[in-house]
């Protein structure tokens, strides 16, 4: 356990040293909550419900997804070309504690992310705040899921020069279709059609019946499976895609 914590906050150092992880994982989507939050008046609604509520919930799923998908795939894609990963594979630091202390490390960034955006959301956007447990639940399933998918992301991508690039094409337009900003139901049906096969959806989907419905988890038992799937699927691919050793390095010889 202490060796767990000593790197786990090894890797809240980093995160934090690093100006665009810290700007793009963590400030952004509260930048655009409070942004997007002063376009709605407090009386508006969307989708059927509390304009402030709605984008908080949605922009509570667009930073697990930022940070536990596309900021971990990134910072772990990049690690491993520099040859940060294969130098760590070669200590005795247990490659178990090693990941765990990053996955960690991702929660507790989003914790601070999602405490921030409660704040902001309850005072600036008079939102409703959700029940304790299943948001936490929801927050949890979200982020292992996620995280998990990003790991197994690593392993598509081919170059640290690559990896913004293939990640954003990923997530951004999942971010969009799913419904972060807006209610999917004046979509077209075949966007609407992707949306329901994308993981983001069922997180939104579970979030915002967390802000908004008292028998949450009971009555999103269908997203809760969907998200659980995903993470299944992510965490098979990534125990069979993931690489401590450098790609580009590995196609050149």
């Amino acid at each position: 356990m202490r060796l767990f914590l000593h790197e786990l906050a090894a890797q809240q150092r980093i995160f934090w040293r690093s100006r665009e992880a810290a700007f793009f994982t963590f400030l952004l989507p509260i930048i655009f909550l409070v942004l997007l939050g002063t376009i709605y008046g407090k009386r508006d609604t969307i989708g059927g419900i509390k304009a402030g509520t709605y984008l908080l919930a949605g922009l509570l799923g667009y930073g697990i997804v930022a940070t536990s998908f596309a900021g971990l795939a990134i910072s772990l894609v990049v690690r491993r070309e520099s040859g940060v990963l294969k130098r760590v594979r070669g200590t005795p630091l247990p490659a178990s504690v090693y990941l765990g202390a990053v996955i960690g490390s991702t929660l507790v960034v989003i914790g601070l992310e999602v405490v921030t955006q409660l704040l902001i959301g309850r005072f600036l956007l008079d939102a409703a705040l959700p029940d304790a447990l299943p948001f936490v639940l929801a927050v949890l399933l979200g982020t292992i899921a996620f995280a998990a998918l990003g790991l197994a992301l690593t392993g598509l991508v081919r170059s640290a020069e690559g990896s913004s690039a293939v990640v954003n094409a990923i997530y951004l337009p999942m971010v969009f279709i799913s419904g972060v900003f807006w209610s999917t139901e004046s979509m077209p049906a075949f966007l609407k059609g992707i949306a329901n096969a994308l993981p983001l959806t069922y997180l939104l989907e579970l979030m915002r019946r967390v802000f908004t419905r008292d028998d949450a988890l009971s009555s999103s038992l269908g997203a809760i499976l969907a998200l659980a799937i995903w993470g299944i699927v992510g965490g098979v691919l990534a125990l069979r895609m993931f690489r401590w050793e450098p790609r580009e390095g590995m196609s050149g010889t």
